[in-house]
């Protein structure tokens, strides 16, 4: 049955914004090239979108010809403000960007384990507001949170996590009350991790592949046909629970120690660092551990025991990937969070060798290429798609 009028009027709306958003402003001319319309039609459309604010003349083209150059059509970048958050255990980051995701301010603000729930929520609203302020941004249209913990996916809420502050719960809600407009979405941390390295990362060219996040606690992101699968209460990638050898115990529901969170977590590597002799100064658990595995790196070459911390590391990661790697199969394995980070090629390249003897199914493994600022970055795209997707949605009828 063919399409409605309308409805191919909304088709090729959505084709002609994804167009501009991909390439940047274009002429009426290229967009009919670039859309296969025919010129009538692209001039009808481009007549809607003005009209409807969604794109504006934003100059010339540089082509020489007979007659003024054509114009340049855009998308109205500031028809919509968005923020994206990292929230972590100790502190909150935060940008706001346009419609198109140019970041416009950005700020972060610690927060201690000593602060209350109330001036902890406090704190993180009003680096929120600041940021806001900055980027001249009278309202926020869509917020993407990235944050620690399962997501319920019935309700899309923060589920109640033994270890996690309350103050994190309770942010949306401060949110939602200090911006009323705007659309509030909330994902695993190590999920919009995955979605910007899947985008903008190291595996921009895979469909199918895993992220290991490697910090103050470890998890996983799985992205299986150029989908990421969340599993069926949010779990999926809780990694942290798989038993593994070389524990003193096993781990429970509530509590992830005897599981691979305690051979791998950032405890467990300044440990590891310990027994082989490798300093750094002291910092809090994750940057320490980031800070002793970045040393070894630039020690290996020339030091032996700092070799030989990150092959017993590798030795350790590489239990819990060969794992993830026997069941699911993803050929490509992104080792992600600040000890990935500190790791990069020369631990990367220990893990997939390990990995080659443990294992028969063939299995690339990459550091992050997009190192600290993943979260924040996945939590921009999740929210520049939500908000592009109700903006460029044909109006109701």
């Amino acid at each position: 049955m063919p399409a409605s009028p309308s409805t191919a009027r909304a088709i090729n709306d959505r084709l002609a914004l994804r167009l501009l958003q991909q390439e940047g402003p274009l002429t009426a001319g290229r967009l009919k090239q670039l859309t296969g319309l025919s010129r009538p039609t692209v001039a009808d459309l481009v007549e809607r979108l003005t009209a409807s604010g969604l794109i504006e003349v934003a100059g010339e083209s540089g082509e020489q010809r007979r007659g003024p150059n054509a114009k340049l059509y855009g998308i109205v970048a500031d028809r919509a403000h968005l923020a994206a958050l990292d929230v972590r255990t100790e502190g909150v980051a935060v940008l706001v960007s346009d419609l198109l995701g140019r970041v416009l301010a950005e700020g972060s603000a610690p927060i201690g384990d000593d602060a209350g729930t109330g001036p902890a929520v406090e704190r993180a609203v009003g680096l929120v507001e600041r940021a806001a302020k900055e980027a001249g941004a009278a309202r926020l249209h869509t917020v993407g949170i990235g944050a620690p913990g399962l997501i319920d996916p019935a309700n899309g809420e923060l589920r109640d996590s033994t270890g996690l502050p309350e103050w994190h719960r309770r942010l949306v809600a401060a949110l939602q009350q200090t911006f009323p407009e705007a659309r509030i979405g909330v994902e695993n941390e190590t999920n919009l991790a995955a979605l910007a390295e899947q985008r903008d990362g190291a595996a921009r060219d895979r469909d199918t592949f895993v992220l290991l996040w490697l910090g103050l606690g470890i998890g996983a992101a799985v992205v299986l046909d150029g989908t990421l699968r969340r599993g069926v209460s949010g779990g999926a990638g809780e990694i942290g629970f798989l038993p593994v050898p070389g524990t003193s115990g096993l781990p429970s529901a509530t509590d992830c120690d005897g599981g691979f969170h305690s051979v791998a977590g950032a405890a467990a590597v300044v440990a590891l660092a310990a027994e082989h002799g490798v300093t750094a100064p002291p910092d809090e658990p994750e940057r320490h551990a980031a800070a002793l595995v970045r040393e070894a790196v630039r020690r290996s070459g020339t030091v032996p025991a700092a070799a030989r911390f990150l092959d017993a590391l590798a030795d350790r990661v590489a239990l819990g990937t060969a794992a993830v790697v026997s069941v699911l199969d993803p050929g490509c394995v992104v080792l992600a969070g600040e000890v990935g980070r500190a790791g990069a090629d020369a631990l990367a390249t220990r893990v997939q060798h390990r990995l080659s003897r443990m294992s028969p199914l063939a299995t690339e493994v990459r550091p992050t290429t997009l190192g600290g600022g993943a979260v924040l970055r996945g939590a921009l795209l999740t929210a520049r798609d939500r908000a592009q997707d109700t903006l460029f949605a044909p109006p109701e009828r």
